[in-house]
């Protein structure tokens, strides 16, 4: 049996192409997100809302209710997989071989300054547009790693390695392109005053990288939740042991809602334990009637956030 683990793709015999969301899967689906659509002439790389339009018009039986998160998503039968891609060994196979174009070299290159750091190279691997041989030389790298240990310190390495300036901080071109792409609710100061401090992105060579951690630990209950409506709240934060984790968690100081969760990658690693922040998004109910706040109900997840509030400390 296949795992499949966030950040792998998976393609159909109709060309679609879903970046796996959650290692869990309902009723043998395969929770994932519509990314590109193969062609003759190429790829597509498709929005929310073309991928959207797309699996409505033409393949809704890649869309699916589910009614543990009472949410519709995009899912795949595990019987219409016909080609699962996977970062780690992707990312092997592109340093095993000469590089196809500079997008490539880059990233044999900043693999290797993170494995000259004691990083294991069989803990990362390459997701995006690199995975499935897609990229342009517009594209970023997305680096993924495996172990927790291993995600944190390659935090440290990219501060390191920043301050030695053989990686660049982004420029502000960068940032705004990131911004851009996130579409998020934040003000562009907002945003950025955030991501500088996660250590998670910087560039090589003016091209822009990010790292993200997968984790089979298991922390999420998988009960049934209920959607209650939205809401705002000021609270404190007091536990972030998976703040960078898919989906992020905040376990908060509050007397009913105990946690946030973030299904979107602009609210990882947004606050850490001991800081107080502002939290727009769902608050659910278990049927056990656990209550919890949950921003990323789609992937733009507009008009819900998380942000440290200024100058207050929990």
């Amino acid at each position: 049996m296949n795992n499949y683990l966030p950040k792998d793709f998976i393609e159909t015999a109709e060309g679609l192409i879903f970046a796996v969301l959650t290692e869990d899967q309902e009723e043998e689906r395969i929770l994932a997100s519509l990314r590109y659509q193969r062609s003759p002439d190429g790829y597509r790389k498709l929005s929310t809302r073309q991928a959207d339009e797309l699996l409505n018009n033409h393949h809704p039986h890649y869309r699916y209710y589910s009614k543990i998160r009472d949410v519709s998503l995009h899912a795949v039968p595990r019987e219409l997989v016909v080609r699962h891609h996977q970062p780690r060994r992707r990312l092997q196979s592109i340093r095993q071989r000469d590089p196809q174009d500079e997008l490539e070299r880059k990233l044999i290159r900043l693999a290797a300054m993170f494995e000259a750091h004691g990083l294991d190279s069989g803990e990362m691997g390459v997701t995006g547009s690199l995975l499935i041989g897609a990229q342009k030389q517009s594209s970023d790298i997305d680096l993924v790693f495996y172990r927790r240990e291993s995600f944190f310190k390659a935090r440290e390495i990219i501060k390191t390695l920043l301050a030695k300036q053989l990686l660049q901080s982004l420029d502000d071109a960068l940032w705004r392109d990131a911004y851009a792409r996130r579409g998020c609710t934040l003000t562009y100061s907002e945003y950025c005053w955030h991501e500088r401090r996660k250590y998670n992105k910087a560039a090589i060579e003016q091209t822009k990288f990010d790292i993200s951690l997968v984790t089979t630990e298991r922390w999420q209950d998988l009960m049934r939740y209920q959607k209650l409506g939205r809401r705002s709240l000021q609270v404190g934060v007091i536990n972030d042991r998976h703040r960078f984790d898919y989906p992020a968690r905040y376990i908060l100081d509050h007397p009913a809602i105990q946690e946030a969760i973030s299904y979107t990658a602009t609210y990882a690693g947004q606050a850490v334990q001991g800081e107080c922040v502002e939290i727009q998004g769902q608050v659910e109910v278990s049927a056990a009637g656990h209550l919890r706040i949950v921003i990323g109900t789609n992937r733009e997840s507009p008009d819900e956030y998380i942000k440290v509030l200024p100058l207050q400390k929990y």
